[in-house]
């Protein structure tokens, strides 16, 4: 279980790279236009948030792999809270489908991290 949720964190690290080169590099290109729903005009005048919305992304994205390549489940459970929550947030706030593309991934990597860090526990206190 411990590889699927480190996998599924993997998979939202990535997620939110992919995120911040739209967010900083394509959000005022056709491609940003269609994936983010949006006319030239709104793309235009709202490009120097979307940059700064895609550099909190990559944040997110620094925090995962960090935790994944230090081995650390309390820097993992951190980031993946940010994420659930600003899945949720951005869910209520800007688009429903946030909450799904973005929040439902990391709340399943959170659940089979706890999961998967309960069974080593309960492991380790029986031996």
């Amino acid at each position: 279980m411990s590889l699927l949720a480190n996998l599924i964190t993997f998979l939202v690290a990535i997620f939110h790279i992919a995120i911040l080169v739209l967010e900083m590099f394509f959000w005022d290109h056709p491609v940003g236009h269609k994936v983010f729903g949006m006319t030239p005009d709104v793309a235009q005048a709202s490009a120097v948030l979307a940059m700064n919305q895609g550099l909190y992304n990559g944040f997110l994205a620094a925090g995962l792999i960090w935790g994944l390549i230090a081995s650390r489940t309390d820097v993992k459970v951190f980031f993946l809270c940010c994420v659930v929550v600003a899945g949720v947030f951005g869910g209520l706030t800007a688009k429903p489908s946030i909450i799904f593309t973005q929040g439902l991934p990391a709340l399943l990597a959170l659940v089979l991290l706890l999961l998967s860090n309960r069974n080593t526990a309960n492991d380790s206190a029986g031996k």
